[in-house]
């Protein structure tokens, strides 16, 4: 540790270096992020004032919505700071406590995503016992579950982070304190924290994942012997959302988690770190609503109440 200086403060990266890209950038960010708020923001509205909507599946889908917009809050607020004000700089202490909540909205949605998927091979496997197998006790139950697995294991990553010494003056490859990025700049041993890396990763793959996938066996299987048209169609539309936003956000998990460490790949992390943290809180809410017939139905009930309520007081 001799001639090295700890560091109190952290150097992030952003996502470029050239001055005439930062108000260009700042002001797309913006919009992504405000479209983010809004957008699950009105799937939660519906879901609360719509009675149509108040079954278990749209109970976690509007979990789902919560988040993803708490996980946005998280961390496009400091890329918004830093191209508007060019600082890119952060405490130690704030780097590891937003490395903490992202992890705790990331880990959270894993285990939604499971839950989501055996809701779904309720409802459709069996359709006649999905009223006493997934009442409110349970959906909440499921939910607290979630969230306890939320808070523990970013905690483990947060108490590993707190021994380490970072002493690398070379900035994080991000525009947030991600977990990985935070590693590269610790001048202390880190085997501890990747190999709890790679062993959660195994969990999430072999367990969270597997749970997340293998009930759409079981549902595929079932879907295909449904006589009715209709009724094949809608377990289509509605499974098809779920699997695209799980695979949009295993895909960018692991590419940003798991993939070998390539030295120099800056674009890469950046890319990666955009994407699963900026992007995806935006695709999910997107993707049920222009797939979900319900929704978009409650939309627009929704609006054509709202028209009537002004014609109501123009007159």
């Amino acid at each position: 540790m001799e001639n090295q200086t700890v560091l109190d403060m952290v150097m992030l990266s952003g996502l470029s270096d050239v001055p005439s890209l930062q108000l260009p950038l700042f002001l797309v960010f913006l919009l992504v992020y405000l479209m983010t708020l809004t957008g699950n923001l009105l799937i939660v509205h519906l879901i609360c004032t719509d009675s149509h909507l108040q079954t278990p599946m749209y109970f976690f889908l509007g979990t789902l919505a919560c988040l993803d917009m708490n996980s946005s809050l998280v961390t496009t607020p400091q890329l918004l700071f830093d191209l508007y004000t060019e600082r890119k700089t952060i405490s130690l202490q704030d780097c590891i406590t937003q490395s903490y909540f992202f992890l705790f909205f990331a880990v959270s949605e894993c285990f939604l995503l499971a839950v989501m998927s055996y809701d779904r091979y309720v409802a459709i496997c069996r359709p006649l016992h999905y009223t006493q197998i997934m009442h409110w006790k349970t959906c909440v139950l499921l939910v607290s579950g979630v969230l306890t697995f939320g808070i523990i294991i970013p905690l483990v990553h947060a108490l590993l982070l707190l021994r380490l010494t970072f002493c690398s003056s070379s900035p994080l490859q991000s525009f947030f304190c991600d977990l990985p990025q935070l590693l590269k700049i610790s001048c202390s041993d880190t085997s501890i924290n990747v190999l709890l890396i790679i062993l959660f990763g195994i969990l999430f793959g072999f367990c969270v994942f597997g749970t997340t996938f293998c009930p759409y066996i079981i549902i595929l299987n079932t879907v295909m012997k449904m006589q009715s048209k209709a009724m094949r169609s809608k377990a289509f539309s509605t499974c098809s959302s779920h699997l695209t936003v799980v695979f949009i956000f295993y895909g960018t998990i692991y590419f940003n988690y798991l993939r070998p460490n390539i030295s120099g790949d800056f674009i890469l992390d950046r890319v990666a770190s955009v994407f699963y943290a900026v992007l995806t809180p935006l695709l999910n809410p997107l993707i049920y609503s222009l797939r979900n017939q319900e929704l978009k139905s409650s939309l627009k009930r929704t609006l054509h109440g709202l028209l009537c309520l002004k014609k109501n007081t123009s007159t």
